[in-house]
């Protein structure tokens, strides 16, 4: 265990190298913060830091930077999470409250976290299999042809044309309509299937037919969109951080356009927690030179997916938990009141 002392050593590095993006020298440590003890001292502490691998050496020259263990400590132990000032919670309500539909909830979020954190932004669509039936909408654009509309809980909409198999008059249209609604409203996805499973058999033969092709559309509907959805912005913010990417940032790049890593890098969605992965805690090789902040999002307790942003392990981590953590409630309070 280190003391206090170690502690305050190893956070002033880890700011300094954060602000400077220069190795730290303790001759540099003692001049800019009130550490209370000489150079020579500060020297020792940090050669022990550096024994016990929470920083490094980069040049044999130069002073130390901290590593993958230093920064995480950090997190850990050392740094609170930086609140939001006042001009910037009202800033990112108003920019938010101006979303018209889910699309553009998360459009704004993905573009809001890129801009307050200089990072890439990564938000995922709240997930179906997570969320509930708020209504079923069912319009005729032709004798013989139908439009199905599930809208969600967290105002996600999705829309299917389907064809009947004869024509289908306004009164078994509402009468299906409120039965539907009747049965599914407020019902998690997963329980749709059994609960309209008998639907059918309380109407007449002759309209039996429609019944069925309607309700196989709504439950295709369902299970096709399962699949998770994310949405990027910022990326070409990596680009002003290119030194601090051993090689090059193509790697980032390259595992950013893969879907399942974004995922994965988000982790599971019902997972609410603040959760900080540092450079080699991330398991994609590409993404080893990288830091990933996420939190959940949702209507209410329950996460329904998660937002997050993704830079160098050079990162100001109190200040990009704070952004994430608001934006992120923000987003929750959208959500609940849509």
């Amino acid at each position: 265990m280190l003391d206090d002392r170690k502690l305050d050593v190893l956070r002033a590095i880890v700011q300094d190298y954060v602000a400077t993006h220069e190795p730290v020298g303790s001759k540099a440590l003692a001049e800019r913060h009130n550490l209370g003890v000489s150079p020579a001292t500060i020297r020792n502490d940090m050669a022990a830091l550096e024994e016990e691998g929470y920083i490094t050496q980069p040049h044999t020259s130069a002073g130390r930077v901290p590593t993958d263990k230093g920064y995480r400590l950090f997190v850990d132990r050392l740094a609170g999470i930086k609140p939001l000032s006042t001009p910037e919670r009202r800033a990112i309500q108003l920019f938010l409250d101006g979303a018209v539909d889910l699309d553009d909830v998360v459009g704004r979020t993905v573009r809001l976290l890129a801009q307050l954190t200089h990072q890439v932004a990564v938000v995922q669509y709240p997930s179906l299999t997570r969320s509930t039936i708020r209504h079923v909408e069912l319009l005729t654009l032709a004798p013989t042809r139908i439009m199905l509309v599930l809208i969600t809980n967290t105002g996600r909409v999705e829309q299917r044309v389907l064809d009947a198999p004869g024509p289908i008059g306004d009164t078994l249209l509402a009468d299906l309509r409120g039965r539907i609604n009747g049965v599914v409203v407020g019902r998690r996805f997963a329980d749709v299937a059994l609960l309209v499973q008998d639907l059918g058999e309380s109407f007449t033969a002759e309209e039996r037919p429609i019944v069925t092709t309607v309700l196989a559309a709504l439950l295709d509907t369902l299970v096709e969109q399962q699949e998770e959805r994310v949405v990027l912005a910022g990326t070409a913010n990596l680009t002003r951080f290119g030194t601090d990417f051993p090689m090059t940032i193509r790697p980032v790049l390259e595992a950013l356009e893969e879907h399942v890593v974004l995922l994965r890098l988000l982790g599971e969605a019902t997972e609410p927690a603040m959760v900080v992965r540092i450079g080699h805690e991330n398991m994609h090789e590409g993404l080893a030179a990288t830091s990933v902040v996420s939190v959940g999002y949702g209507s209410g307790d329950e996460a329904l997916a998660k937002l997050g942003v993704l830079g160098p392990t050079r990162m100001d981590y109190p200040g990009t938990m704070g952004a994430v953590r608001a934006v992120a409630r923000y987003v929750g309070q959208i959500l609940a009141e849509s």
